[in-house]
């Protein structure tokens, strides 16, 4: 499987210009010396009441492990007196990953892929829907209890070719492919990849 050269995500850290030491050393820090294998980077604002705030979420697959790293600003708080950035990095061996849900939407006047969505469960986080449950009956005013789903929910990532480019949109795609291929080997196949 062809690889990325880890150097490209840090050339595209830097071109972003949103804090690119800090969110480079987060991401050097959890790569741990790992070749980074496929990425998708994703900067966005936010806002918050009257203000713009930045986010960005930095997605990277190893032979191992799934990386995350979220760097975020932050209004002065009761911690600290003035602005400031946050990053937080996440691993996660690629054998923990349960499922990874790709969703695309196209045009359908010429089915053109207008967004995609990427999410991936490891089991950290679910998500859980509940609603009353009902009989057939429509004249029962029984309490039935409630019934619901419980899906995983871990992360999501939202690109779309209007806001991110159609680059991006295929490399979140590409990202997908080869994070689902990784998880139908077991441990040693990926062993074998690794040192290929």
């Amino acid at each position: 499987m062809r690889r990325e050269r880890s150097g490209g995500v840090f050339e595209e850290i830097s071109r972003s210009g949103y804090y690119p030491q800090i969110v480079s050393e987060g991401l050097r820090d959890a790569l741990a010396g790992e070749e980074v294998r496929a990425y998708v980077l994703h900067h966005e604002p936010t806002f918050d009441r009257d203000e713009i705030r930045r986010h960005m979420t930095v997605l990277v697959l190893t032979d191992s492990r799934v990386v995350l790293v979220h760097t975020d600003e932050h209004p002065p708080d009761d911690l600290l007196p003035r602005p400031y950035t946050s990053t937080t990095s996440e691993a996660v061996a690629v054998d923990q990953v349960r499922s990874v849900v790709v969703t695309r939407m196209v045009s359908a006047e010429d089915e053109s892929l207008q967004e995609a969505v990427l999410t991936v469960s490891w089991g950290a986080v679910s998500h859980l829907d509940l609603e009353p449950a009902r009989c057939s009956d429509p004249d029962c005013e029984a309490d039935h209890g409630y019934t619901g789903n419980l899906t995983g929910d871990d992360f999501s990532l939202r690109l779309s070719a209007a806001a991110d480019g159609g680059a991006a949109l295929e490399r979140l795609l590409e990202f997908a492919r080869r994070l689902s291929a990784a998880t139908t080997h077991g441990p040693s196949a990926s062993g074998a990849r690794a040192r290929t």
